[in-house]
């Protein structure tokens, strides 16, 4: 898989694996092997009230985070080695508003990015004093004086010379095929909307090489809800083809994601060359709870997975200008692919431990899945129906919980099959549904162990799950 980023960039030995994340509620375990798939470190929200988040690991193995804080005054920066450690890795303040003038007012949506060789960090600001003028909204840069952005010493880089001047906000930059470009979102006279989304190759760290290309004006029904909006955009190339997510409508439960997208060898400045979804790729989910999924950015994983990087918040009601309630927190989770190479954003996956999928050793194709409260092995399942999470069942064991059924999980029946129960009825079956993640008899594969069960494992027959003999190929899982 070719994947470019940028912002918005054991075998047979059984060894019992706890799950997840001690210091953060959840039981905390590591492999016994670098061969055997642990389940995922990772706990949403990672960071909380951090909101326009962007994400991305550097070619010096670290993971660099910034975002809007509640308060729109300051830049600040964290890194990690692990996208996990950004949920308490050290925060430091690069730059605050200005006392007076332009940059005195909302500071929003920062992003990093190094360009010949020196970091920079752009963002939108806009004057103090109240009324209609702290909207003036307008793109500048701060610049680091030395290699490492933690600890160098940041100053103005001036105002991003945008090709008119209003409200614009919201900006990245990404290299295709040697070419720096700089993407944004902004105000075009004449156009009765909030904002547009613009693309443009750079001459400089502050302005444009060529007349930009207009890339998508918001017209659909789902784009102007509350607002006609189109920004806060986020590249990704995958497999042929070049990507630019967006984020659309008012910045309450209404927001959500658009895609655009364009063969990687085309002409990206020709208009005629990008596609733009007619439906939303994501957006807010009553059953994970989280509401408003927006301000993407694009990352990977320690094994070079895609991940995508987003805010929301765990509510829907939100009294005043959404705007400022403090509450939207950044949110990590992995990004699928289609069989036709498009992105699958599924749903935000909500609080908890990172879901994961499981694909029978014995049915190549097929994933564990469910459908409502049944529970089943297909190929072509929703990409949500087949994400399940390890809850913490005490003891070293896991309920093992679907993310759009989060008050159920995985349990023995009387009958001896297994099904999906209410998490409060699930002591009254057969094991408590507690299972141990063992390493597989197969490599790279996991088993789960039954409680109360012998040696009886979660195990495929047909299309069906109950148990089986645990070292049968039926009882082996690949964790994705």
């Amino acid at each position: 898989m070719a994947l470019t980023i940028s912002r918005r960039s054991f075998a047979a030995g059984a060894v019992l694996l706890p799950i997840a994340c001690a210091s953060r509620g959840y039981a905390a375990g590591r492999p016994a092997s670098r061969r055997f798939p642990p389940a995922p470190d990772i706990v949403n929200p990672v960071v909380k009230n951090r909101a326009d988040a962007q994400v991305f690991r550097n070619a010096d193995d670290w993971y660099y985070m910034t975002g809007s804080v509640p308060e729109y005054d300051r830049l600040v920066l964290r890194r990690a080695r692990t996208l996990e450690g950004l949920h308490n890795a050290e925060e430091r303040v690069l730059w605050r508003h200005e006392a007076k003038g332009p940059m005195s007012g909302f500071i929003w949506a920062p992003e990093l990015h190094q360009v010949s060789g020196r970091w920079y960090m752009y963002f939108a600001a806009g004057p103090s004093g109240g009324g209609e003028d702290v909207f003036r909204i307008r793109t500048y840069a701060i610049v680091c004086d030395g290699p490492d952005p933690m600890t160098g010493t940041w100053r103005v880089a001036g105002q991003f010379q945008a090709p008119w001047d209003s409200f614009n906000l919201d900006s990245t930059m990404f290299v295709h095929r040697g070419v720096r470009y700089f993407c944004w979102a902004q105000r075009e006279p004449g156009i009765d909307t909030n904002s547009n989304l613009y693309l443009a190759p750079m001459a400089s760290p502050l302005t444009l090489a060529a007349k930009p290309v207009r890339l998508s004006v918001p017209t659909l029904p789902w784009e102007i809800r509350g607002f006609k909006v189109n920004e806060a955009p986020a590249f990704l190339e995958h497999e042929g083809r070049v990507f630019i997510s967006y984020s659309a409508s008012a910045t309450d439960a209404r927001y959500c994601l658009g895609l655009l997208w364009a063969n990687a060898d085309a002409d990206l400045m020709d208009a005629r060359n990008w596609t733009k979804s007619q439906e939303p790729v994501f957006t807010s989910c009553p059953e994970t709870g989280v509401y408003g999924p927006g301000h993407n950015s694009f990352t990977v994983d320690r094994k070079g997975r895609p991940m995508l990087v987003y805010h929301g918040r765990d509510y829907a009601a939100i009294k005043g200008d959404p705007l400022f309630d403090p509450n939207r927190h950044t949110r990590v989770q992995r990004l699928y692919f289609k069989p036709d190479g498009m992105p699958d954003f599924g749903v935000p996956v909500g609080n908890g431990p990172m879901p994961e999928r499981f694909a029978p050793v014995a049915m190549p194709g097929a994933w564990l899945a469910h459908a409502g409260t049944t529970v089943e092995v297909v190929g072509n399942a929703p990409l949500a129906n087949t994400q399940f999470r390890s809850l913490d069942a005490g003891g070293g064991a896991v309920h093992l919980s679907p993310i759009l059924l989060r008050d159920h999980a995985l349990a023995k029946t009387a009958a001896g099959s297994v099904a999906l129960v209410p998490l409060e009825q699930i002591d009254s079956h057969p094991g408590g549904g507690r299972f141990r993640r063992l390493a597989g008899t197969e490599a790279g594969a996991v088993r789960f162990l039954a409680d109360g069960s012998g040696d009886r494992a979660l195990a495929v027959t047909g299309s069906r799950i109950g148990l089986g003999e645990q070292t049968a190929p039926s009882a082996q899982w690949r964790p994705d």
